[in-house]
């Protein structure tokens, strides 16, 4: 098993899911590749190669024979990928430069075509204009219909290369030889304009395709970016700087205030609030002292740690959560692949018509039956042009579109328009959609009303170095300073400090749990605590002054939100990474029935796919980097327009004012 390796080389000159399939079937019967599955939608290969067998040239030498070609780069160079990324970048440049200039040409094609085609000339000019639209703008539907005659298949493109290419010669001839209809009393028409045009619609369509295509990679290399590049380690005594891949298990690695942590393993030493937000979705942070349990590509705040290495590289669960993406985008089934479906079955049919139709003439035809026969057969040709899906698919995107941009509504893929009709479930996820996401004062009891307590506390919170303070700071935002003397901070429990000669305390209930809390109010802290909110005391040298509950407040409109989707015959499912308690509480609030608590990620991935496998069609609206493997899986992906880059990048909808009142409206759209 040791010379078993998985391989993902980067796949170039794709245009369709047929092509996937074309390379699959040449792969897997190459020796040494015992398993091999093509993604289309990411432009990858992955390959499960016996090393001793596999010959990776002889691997591309396979896939170049077929007319696309494997890309293999060094994985341990500096920027791994950036061949793939350079051919990527200038296949969508030439997709756009074909898509304008093809326009240019093709408009006063199409306006002669239509209005002028009794002028001086028009042939011959319709002629030179359309001719490079052809033959250079609209080279690769041609390149590519061949590449898949070679291997005895036909797709979108064989269809635009077949009746585009019958248009035109068709034209080329009775532009020439106009009087062999003429001579038989029939019109020789030209199609031109129809050629012309239809390969710059189709045009536009294949430059959105590659534009969704590099979104979907831009995606993986954001969440790529959260791992560490260079890592600081303590070996036999010395701190080494050495680079992420060079990093082994049970490695003592250090982790200063404002760095990624690289691993995931075990604190050993130092205490520090760690950000989770992209493994959990939660905003506040999190304390980590000895013996707590730290993830990868989460953030570091002011502490300094030292952790146990336990699972390093491919293995670490941010790892696992960029697998996992890449594994729901590649598996959704672009619209192309119902395009190619029915070219399969659309192209041989049309040419058997074309066939019958002009055997039928010349068995039952009258006296110029041949001419007749020809002009038939070819009009069958011209007429299956596929202008349907040329021009009334991106005319109907377009005013989709742009409706929805009017709303604050951003969509970016044609197919969640198509299949947000069919939605039976929303899953929300709660931090950051249903609620704020952010910390935030929710209750603040004064216990003990002294002269300028709300000065003392912003004046001590405002020195403080906890993730939470902020939230204080800004509540009581309108009130003075105070001169803070002997202040004293002291990691995961609280501060200390003196105003006016006398001494303040501030800070969880475990660290003033010396002093006397009144009965009436341990109540109201277990309640808060069990919301899942913090809660912190504000303690005089003699009594308790105030109470403090700090959390995440639930959006306005959330609720009129979810109502909406109710009455729509909508299920909204909330899955959220917080507590049961905290969950529940939320969910009761804007009127959702069904929740699920204590979600990772992969686990809203899974309860999608159970969902799926009921046949049901969902959506999933999200705004973190921990939503984005269900975003991915969704059928339709929504994010909202505060979310991380991540998340909207994987997502196909997205939601620019924030506000969930406009999910329902996408959804009508």
């Amino acid at each position: 098993m040791e010379n078993i390796k998985n391989y993902q080389p980067a796949v170039s000159g794709m245009s369709c899911t047929a092509c996937a399939g074309s390379i699959e079937t040449v792969l897997k019967n190459t020796p040494g590749v015992l398993k091999v599955s093509v993604n289309y939608a990411n432009e990858k290969a992955y390959l499960e190669i016996d090393q001793e067998i596999t010959n990776l040239p002889l691997l591309k030498k396979q896939v170049q024979a077929i007319g696309y070609d494997l890309i293999i780069e060094d994985t341990n160079a500096e920027n791994p990928g950036a061949k793939a990324k350079e051919i990527k970048a200038n296949r969508y440049q030439e997709a756009k430069i074909n898509t304008i200039w093809s326009g240019i040409f093709a408009l006063p094609v199409m306006i002669i075509g239509m209005f002028f085609m009794d002028m001086p000339y028009a042939n011959y000019i319709m002629l030179a204009l359309t001719t490079p639209v052809i033959f250079y703008f609209g080279r690769n539907f041609f390149i590519n219909a061949w590449k898949q005659a070679k291997i005895k298949s036909v797709n979108m493109d064989t269809l635009v290369a077949l009746s585009t290419g019958v248009a035109f010669l068709f034209s080329l001839f009775n532009t020439f030889f106009p009087d062999f209809f003429h001579r038989n009393g029939l019109h020789g028409h030209v199609y031109y304009e129809a050629a012309a045009v239809v390969i710059f619609f189709i045009s536009i369509g294949k430059l959105l395709e590659e534009k969704a295509k590099s979104g979907t990679s831009t995606a993986i290399e954001k969440l790529m970016g959260l791992q560490s590049k260079m890592v600081s380690v303590l070996r036999n005594g010395e701190e080494k700087q050495i680079k992420i891949q060079d990093v082994i298990i049970a490695d003592l690695v250090l982790v200063k205030p404002g760095e990624k942590i690289p691993v995931d393993g075990t604190v050993k030493n130092g205490q520090s609030y760690v950000d989770e937000s992209s493994i959990t979705g939660e905003p506040i942070p999190v304390l980590k002292e000895k013996k707590s349990k730290v993830f990868a590509g989460t953030l570091n705040q002011k502490g300094s740690l030292t952790l146990l290495a336990e699972k390093v590289g491919s293995d670490t669960y941010l790892a696992q959560i960029i697998k996992l993406v890449e594994q729901a985008q590649g598996s959704k089934a672009p619209v192309q692949k119902l395009v190619d479906k029915i070219a399969k079955i659309f192209v041989p049919s049309v040419l058997f018509l074309a066939v019958l139709t002009f055997a039928i003439w010349m068995i039952f035809g009258p006296a110029n039956k041949l001419a007749l026969g020809l002009l038939s057969s070819l009009s069958v040709l011209v007429i299956a042009c596929p202008c349907a899906l040329g021009l009334a698919t991106p005319t109907a995107i377009m005013v989709g579109i742009g409706k929805a941009a009017s709303n604050g509504i951003l969509i970016k893929d044609a197919e969640s328009l198509e299949l947000a009709k069919k939605i039976d479930v929303i899953i929300l996820d709660k931090t950051g959609t249903i609620t704020e996401g952010k910390p935030d004062v929710k209750d603040f009891k004064i216990i003990k009303d002294i002269p300028y307590l709300r000065s003392i506390i912003k004046s001590l919170e405002q020195k403080s170095e906890h993730p939470l303070a902020d939230a204080v700071v800004n509540f009581l935002n309108k009130e003075e300073i105070k001169e803070v003397t002997d202040f004293e901070s002291i990691t995961g429990k609280g501060i200390k400090g003196q105003i006016n000669g006398e001494t303040y305390l501030i800070g969880s209930p475990r660290f003033l749990s010396m002093y006397d809390i009144p009965n009436d109010f341990e109540t109201n802290i277990s309640n808060w605590q069990e919301n899942g909110d913090t809660v912190i005391l504000v303690f005089n040298e003699k009594e308790m002054l105030a109470i403090i509950a700090i959390g995440d407040k639930i959006k306005a409109g959330s609720a009129d939100a979810i109502k909406s989707l109710k009455e729509a015959g909508i299920q909204a499912i909330m899955l959220t990474g917080d507590n049961e308690k905290a969950a529940a509480k939320i969910a009761k609030e804007v009127g959702i029935e069904t929740f699920v608590a204590n979600c990772l990620p992969a686990d809203k991935s899974a309860y999608i796919k159970k969902l799926h496998d009921q046949n049901k069609t969902i959506a999933m609206v999200g705004d973190g980097i921990n939503d984005s493997i269900s975003l991915a899986s969704a059928d339709v992906g929504i994010a909202m327009g505060s979310g991380s880059d991540i998340a909207l990048e994987v997502a196909k909808m997205a939601i620019i004012s924030n506000d969930l009142r406009k999910l329902p409206q996408a959804i009508k759209l």
